[in-house]
């Protein structure tokens, strides 16, 4: 379905820098364009811009579903089949946004988007030190 967008993203991938450094910067753009629509809830093209934020998040989520299902995708079982589940939760939020746009309706997304871009911004050892403060 997105395998033109897979393709870009795994040249982008290569070309720019590491995985987690493309997915961070991925998800808080993701989020940041929800942030924008919240902040201006009122504007005339609200609409638009809530739809392609939305758009632009499910695409996001479906490219990591894929790369979640690839045989190539070394992950532990454990971590895929959590992401993946997460990525069900962020579909139904993005679904019921469309349904019944609202702007608390897009926390959610943003905070799981903002959260993951964190952990990804993180080095292995950021994340020891974390664990043992």
């Amino acid at each position: 379905m997105y395998s033109k967008e897979l393709g870009t993203y795994r040249k982008v991938e290569k070309a720019t820098g590491s995985p987690r450094e493309i997915e961070s910067k991925v998800l808080i753009k993701g989020a940041m364009k929800l942030k924008y629509c919240q902040e201006h809830w009122d504007s005339e093209n609200f609409k638009e811009r809530l739809h392609e934020a939305l758009k632009y998040n499910q695409r996001i989520w479906t490219i990591f579903q894929a790369d979640l299902g690839r045989i190539e995708n070394l992950l532990p079982k454990d971590l895929k089949l959590n992401l993946l589940r997460l990525s069900a939760l962020i579909d139904r939020h993005i679904f019921s946004s469309m349904a019944r746009p609202s702007p608390e309706s897009l926390n959610q997304i943003i905070n799981i988007n903002l959260g993951i871009a964190a952990g990804l911004g993180k080095t292995p050892e950021d994340q020891l030190e974390a664990v043992s403060d």
